[in-house]
């Protein structure tokens, strides 16, 4: 693990990054709050990151469901 001042990390961002593909990296402030970089995980993955369905529905049919469904929200925006 290394330890970098800011303006360090600053002027050398992109060697950083790649120093972080291997080993942690610790950057320093002035203030002495010190904050980590690492490479992330290749296995981690956002939770909205899903695999696709297959339906039989068009592009028409999603189109049209989007529109109702706008249409029945603007509906009751009027209440």
């Amino acid at each position: 693990m290394r330890v970098f001042t800011y303006s360090e990390a600053r002027q050398n961002l992109a060697k950083l990054l790649n120093l972080a593909k291997t080993e942690e990296v610790r950057i320093r402030r002035k203030d002495g709050s010190v904050f980590i970089l690492r490479a992330q995980d290749e296995a981690a993955r956002s939770p909205f990151d899903v695999p696709g369905l297959q339906t039989q529905a068009t592009t028409d049919d999603i189109l049209g469901a989007v529109t109702q469904t706008r249409a029945r929200s603007a509906d009751r925006d009027d209440w």
